[in-house]
């Protein structure tokens, strides 16, 4: 379970370009939980994230995760049971390396690096045996840079290698958003299915407000860093694209836009 108690960020204090995120926000996410993120830009959905997964530090308040008190945890030592799937497809896999090399990695990641060959012919088979879980023919394609890859191929790829470890959470940042839309189609089936298969707790912020309505069992809508929807389960399943635009449009019309 993630609990976030009391938080409170600034941006740039004391300076005309001062931001308040966050005054005094709380959060509790449920194990095994899939929560979609939705809001307009600015309003704290990815510096949630970022304040999660300890890439932003906290002004106030309290990030605790089983229990544990990890508000001032570094990142790396959070993300020994995280994995990140960021926006840019780049930015989960290396270019220069071929796929076998950056699963080789992925699956390397809290362990301890030697001198000892880090590829041979069980692994090699192995993740060949998992990329045909994807279905997109990357098996036959291992020894490709991964730059070489589509965006939705190199996403897909990310995907996976963020859960080649045992990890309790997953968080998706826009991580379709990059993609045309039969990609990104083809990437939210296949997180579904690897967030199901691994029993994952998954916080994913998107703009696709179809996305957000039609996967995860809970829908969370932030503005000026504030909760102003959330639906969970059964009020989940009741919620249309419609209802989530239509809250849109109000605070659009609020704020004089």
């Amino acid at each position: 379970m993630i609990e976030i108690k009391n938080i409170k960020k600034i941006f740039n204090p004391g300076e005309v370009s001062q931001i308040c995120v966050f005054n005094d926000f709380s959060l509790s996410i449920k194990d095994k939980s899939f929560v979609s993120i939705v809001g307009s830009n600015g309003s704290g959905k990815t510096s949630l994230l970022n304040i999660i997964c300890g890439s932003i530090q906290l002004d106030k308040g309290q990030i605790i995760i089983d229990d544990k008190d990890i508000t001032n945890c570094p990142e790396y030592e959070r993300m020994k049971n995280i994995g990140r799937v960021h926006q840019n497809p780049s930015k989960g896999t290396c270019g220069s390396m071929n796929i076998i090399e950056n699963m080789a990695l992925a699956e390397n990641k809290n362990k301890a690096f030697d001198l000892t060959k880090c590829i041979n012919n069980e692994k090699r088979d192995r993740y060949r045996d998992k990329l045909k879980t994807l279905g997109l023919g990357l098996e036959d394609k291992c020894d490709n840079m991964v730059s070489k890859l589509s965006g939705g191929q190199r996403q897909a790829l990310s995907v996976l290698m963020a859960t080649m470890t045992p990890i309790k959470f997953l968080i998706l940042d826009e991580h379709t958003a990059a993609l045309d839309p039969h990609s990104a189609d083809l990437v939210m089936d296949l997180t579904k299915k690897i967030i199901q298969e691994n029993n994952l707790t998954a916080l994913m912020v998107t703009h696709n407000l179809r996305y957000a309505v039609d996967y995860g069992n809970r829908l969370v809508m932030l503005h000026e860093g504030k909760v102003v929807i959330d639906k969970e389960n059964k009020e989940k399943e009741d919620l249309s694209i419609e209802d989530v635009l239509n809250k849109f449009t109000s605070i659009s019309i609020e704020c004089g836009n």
